[in-house]
């Protein structure tokens, strides 16, 4: 059985050890699925340079590295002409950081230093002081700190290289301090806004159903991805604000989603939802081979002859067997353990599921979402 039929198969087998009204996905916790009064991560980004590389910076054609060391020298003092600047142990980086909602002034975050110009590594390179800013133009953090790449470049004599992971971005750990925080203290004490990560109307309604068995009709829904929550008047104060958080963040619930069949054409591999299912249908799969042998035929002139010579020609033989399609009648199968066992038995191939899923999508039986990669 191919690996990636055996995904199928494995993932169906666990959906047998559930009683048919239960879930994979049960007892979730609501944190782990919204996110909190709209809060989210703030991407950050930033130009800067890398200084202390063994000759595998940028080279002097890379305009763009040469003005900014020439730049960058200038602020301290020293002026240098730029005809005479040579930077092969300094590169053009961009660095990017994610600053995590509510990060207040002095926290630190990773930061991620990706080569711009035609530097060949950045392993042992040190970041200079690069100032982040968000889309709105402000200045959140500032990035300093020497570059982790956990790999190496080795290049020899002929061009021969040995090359271990990628040497053209690397990590500052808690490289960035964040200097401006996004979120004020001035927001709002008395609601509680939840967004869901994935809208869905049948899951806001069961979260709106847990969160008002334990403080009853505090949680109403806006739309298929925000439900908004009443702050008991007893909690509408900073320590009480965040205990409410913490006791609706472990509330556990049932999430729902759509019934999906995603494929990836280039791996062979196939993942299907629980909800999986097909309407009655007939099938026939078969395969035609195609087989190509060439044999070596050599043609010799007759003997004493003065034009003759010794000639090889290749002489092919071409064979088509078609193999005996296999026609199977499908009932209607309710999940996924029943569509896998369907597709195993007329011995169909990864690929070969791929295309009956894309073929069983255009008629109409399968009831799912198909997704190629």
């Amino acid at each position: 059985m191919k690996k990636s039929l055996c995904l199928i198969i494995i993932f169906a087998f666990l959906l047998t050890l559930f009683p048919s009204g239960s879930s994979l996905f049960a007892d979730t916790r609501i944190k782990d699925i919204v996110q909190i009064n709209g809060w989210h991560d703030v991407r950050l980004f930033g130009y800067g340079l890398v200084v202390g590389l063994e000759g595998s910076g940028d080279s002097k054609g890379t305009q763009f590295t040469i003005q900014s060391l020439v730049n960058m020298l200038q602020r301290m003092g020293v002026t240098v002409p730029v005809n005479q600047v040579k930077v092969k142990n300094v590169a053009a980086v961009m660095v990017t950081a994610v600053l995590p909602p509510n990060a207040t002034k002095g926290s630190k975050v990773d930061v991620t230093v990706s080569s711009m110009g035609d530097a060949s590594s950045l392993a042992g390179g040190t970041l200079m002081m690069t100032p982040l800013s968000a889309k709105d133009g402000k200045i959140y953090a500032w990035a300093q700190g020497s570059i982790s790449i956990g790999g190496f470049n080795v290049q020899v004599d002929g061009g021969n290289k040995i090359i271990n992971n990628y040497t053209l971005v690397g990590t500052v750990t808690n490289g960035a301090i964040v200097e401006r925080e996004v979120v004020g203290q001035d927001f709002d004490l008395s609601t509680l806004q939840l967004s869901l990560m994935h809208p869905d109307y049948t899951t806001i309604n069961r979260i709106k159903e847990k969160i008002n068995a334990v403080y009853p009709n505090a949680a109403y829904p806006l739309d298929n991805s925000i439900l908004e929550i009443s702050v008991p008047d007893s909690m509408r104060h900073r320590s009480g604000w965040v205990d409410f958080i913490a006791s609706i963040e472990k509330i556990r619930v049932d999430p729902d989603a759509k019934a999906r069949v995603v494929v990836n054409e280039r791996t062979g591999t196939i993942v299907a939802g629980a909800n999986v299912s097909i309407a009655p249908v007939a099938l026939a799969h078969g395969n035609i081979t195609i087989s190509i042998s060439s044999l070596p035929v050599i043609s010799q002139a007759e003997p004493f002859s003065p034009q003759g010579e010794t000639v090889v020609e290749r002489q092919s033989d071409i064979s088509v067997t078609e193999e005996q399609a296999r026609v199977i009648e499908l009932e209607e199968r309710v999940n996924i353990y029943e569509v896998a066992q369907a597709l195993n038995a007329i011995g169909a191939a990864p690929r070969d599921i791929i295309a009956i899923f894309q073929a069983l999508k255009q008629t109409g039986a399968l009831r799912a979402e198909l997704i190629v990669l």
